[in-house]
């Protein structure tokens, strides 16, 4: 592959903390917090080292920036855009929009972004496929959607949220009376349908897959989980990505899971491959799942273009399976123009 010019696409949510303070009272939502390097950057470093130039486009929310957008000359996109207008849900937009240009670009396409992000459609689908996933109702203002019977503890998340926003440690709930009370905080803060889910308990683990006709699995990661305080459920909550400071955020880490049996590391990866194949996703993606005591696997969720931080779990994944960075970034522009 010759020298290609690539925008590397990202965008910026830009939190006002003393107005949503005011706003919530003490019940603020976790929100995201930014890193001083920024993924944007390293990926953009790993394209100059590919021989690519690289240029670098924020999507600020604006009209003016789609319609730059729009008038930039580029051989590909590289899609790392999450929001639009500090709307988390709008990455499948973005994608639309690319897809009106004509352009081509790295990650999952319109389609499997928005099935990925209506967790209670995506979990109808992996029923459908007989991949397990925790039993679960949707509600929104008052509708309920029953999926199954529910037992409590559950956890109450929004539906269509994603990097743990609106799932806090006090989203596991025991009662109906904590339920009522978790809907209407989640109702007043976020646009988005309610999913009631049962709480399973297990480890949590990660499988990121590369790959479009024939996906690899790829090392499993662990976050651990087991240095939380006595009473605190064992769940990636927003304090544990994004309380940076706490206790919370210091003691959990994601590392390769080491201690697995071999037929338990096969039912991971061939259930994130069904999983990531269901939903459509396309070049890569992360699988996060449930690994219960008695060796069942539940899954989570899945996310279509994980974050591509160098210390995230996907990239700690691509690292155990003899990957550099900038093998990895290379590869994943590989699989987009040749699916293109």
């Amino acid at each position: 592959m010759g020298k290609l010019k690539i925008v590397v696409l990202y965008d910026r949510v830009v939190v006002d903390e003393a107005s949503e303070q005011a706003a919530a009272g003490d019940k603020a939502p976790v929100v995201r917090s930014l890193d001083k390097k920024e993924v944007e950057e390293e990926v953009a470093e790993a394209l100059t080292k590919l021989g690519h130039e690289p240029v670098m486009y924020e999507l600020d929310g604006t009209q003016k920036s789609l319609l730059g957008l729009a008038r930039a000359d580029c051989d590909l996109v590289f899609n790392l855009a999450e929001s639009f207008a500090d709307d988390d849900t709008a990455d499948f937009k973005i994608a639309a929009f690319l897809e009106l240009l004509g352009r081509k670009y790295t990650g999952t396409g319109t389609h499997g972004l928005m099935l990925a992000q209506d967790k209670a459609v995506a979990k109808k689908i992996f029923a459908f496929h007989g991949i397990h996933t925790p039993t679960f109702a949707k509600c929104y203002r008052g509708r309920l959607d029953f999926s199954h019977d529910l037992q409590f503890p559950v956890i109450v998340k929004p539906a269509r949220e994603d990097g743990s926003i609106g799932i806090e440690f006090s989203a596991v709930v025991s009662s109906i009376r904590e339920l009522m009370e978790r809907m209407d905080w989640l109702h007043a803060n976020f646009e988005s349908p309610v999913l009631i889910e049962e709480y399973i308990e297990g480890r949590e683990m990660y499988v990121g897959i590369l790959g479009n006709d024939k996906p690899e699995a790829l090392p499993i990661v662990e976050l651990d989980l087991s240095k939380l305080p006595d009473g605190t459920p064992r769940i990636a909550a927003a304090e544990v990505k994004w309380g940076k400071g706490t206790k919370a955020y210091r003691d959990t880490k994601s590392a390769v899971a080491t201690d697995l049996p071999e037929e338990t590391v096969a039912l991971l990866q061939q259930t994130a491959v069904a999983a990531y194949q269901a939903l459509e996703l396309r070049d890569y993606g992360r699988v996060d799942m449930r690994l219960q005591p008695d060796g069942r696997v539940q899954v989570i969720e899945v996310n279509p273009n994980p974050w591509l931080s160098s210390r995230a779990e996907f990239c700690i994944a691509a690292r155990k399976s003899g990957r550099t960075y900038t093998q990895l970034v290379e590869e994943i522009v590989e699989l987009a123009f040749a699916r293109a």
